[in-house]
């Protein structure tokens, strides 16, 4: 996994998150597994190459797993998916009708997870 010349764990961590598409993988997974197809629709139609180059990243890091249903969190894809509430309570909370929440207009944000 590339990362941090420093080789620091939380260093790789961050490269992988901010990984465009990584989190939203990981937040559509909140309730379950999920099929190639279905998770390519909850992120809004991504790629299919960028789409399998972050599953695989993903599950090369151990927080994806792909089985019989789709992809799933393993427990630690779960433990990290955890540490994105407190940021998603601050979000709803701190960003209500922000002009980067929808769309541009304030209060035409999508309300939704």
């Amino acid at each position: 996994m590339r990362g941090s010349a420093s080789g620091r764990p939380v260093m790789i961590l961050l490269d992988l998150l901010g990984r465009r598409w990584a989190l939203r993988v990981l937040w559509e997974l909140r309730d379950g597994a999920l099929s190639f197809r279905a998770l390519r629709e909850r992120c809004d139609d991504v790629s299919p190459s960028v789409l399998n180059t972050r599953l695989a990243e993903l599950r090369e890091a151990g927080v994806l797993a792909a089985g019989e249903e789709g992809y799933a969190l393993t427990p630690a894809g779960a433990e990290l998916l955890g540490l994105l509430h407190p940021l998603h309570r601050w979000a709803d909370a701190h960003l209500e009708g922000h002009p980067l929440r929808g769309g541009g207009s304030p209060g035409s944000g999508d309300t939704s997870d």
